[in-house]
């Protein structure tokens, strides 16, 4: 069993945020996360993204019940480039051509200077197969990116990158995947699919 958890609500409020932005949890971000996951723990294993909106709540899990905590580099949300750190209003009014293109078609547009879909899914499918490789029988949590999960859930469900962007990951949701001798048993998915 493999779970990715998403970080709860960065300081600053919703912009976009790739690899190149650092903000740490707001105090609504640290309730989200905590409540995502009471008081019980069910894991074996947490790894983390690097980044703070997400290793700072997995360090304080992991420490909390006494589990060993990895940080795997791999795991750091997609660039956005010339976008990072800006809304998506700013965007949307200083970039109005570009930002409907992107909406458009995420593939083949990208922010400029930002991370392109195929090689991001490369990078995380093989961070993923290597942690669950590393760790055969344990119950991980993955403590990430909305970019991150979306990749992982494309992966898993063969849906193409232009699919993606309609997973709206909500924050501090859970979607699991079950493995078992044969590969993916099992996909719940807590997302709504956005028309």
């Amino acid at each position: 069993m493999v779970d990715f958890m998403r970080h709860g609500e960065p300081v600053g409020g919703r912009r976009y945020r790739g690899h190149g932005i650092d903000d740490p949890l707001s105090p609504l971000g640290w309730e989200q996360m905590r409540g995502a996951v009471g008081e019980h723990c069910q894991w074996d294993q947490i790894i983390s993204s690097p980044l703070r909106r997400c290793r700072l709540f997995a360090a304080e899990l992991a420490a909390r019940h006494a589990l060993p905590l990895a940080v795997d580099s791999e795991f750091r949300e997609i660039g956005m480039g010339g976008w990072e750190g800006r809304s998506h209003q700013e965007i949307r009014t200083f970039e109005s051509e570009r930002f409907a293109a992107f909406k458009r078609d995420p593939v083949a547009v990208r922010p400029p200077g930002g991370e392109s879909l195929e090689p991001f899914q490369r990078r995380i499918v093989a961070a993923y197969e290597r942690q669950v490789a590393a760790y055969p029988g344990r119950r991980l949590l993955i403590v990430c990116h909305a970019g991150v999960i979306r990749a992982v859930l494309g992966h898993a469900l063969g849906a193409r990158p232009e699919r993606w962007y309609r997973l709206q990951i909500g924050h501090a949701t859970i979607s699991r995947i079950r493995v078992d001798r044969f590969g993916i048993s099992s996909i719940a998915i807590q997302a709504s699919i956005v028309d």
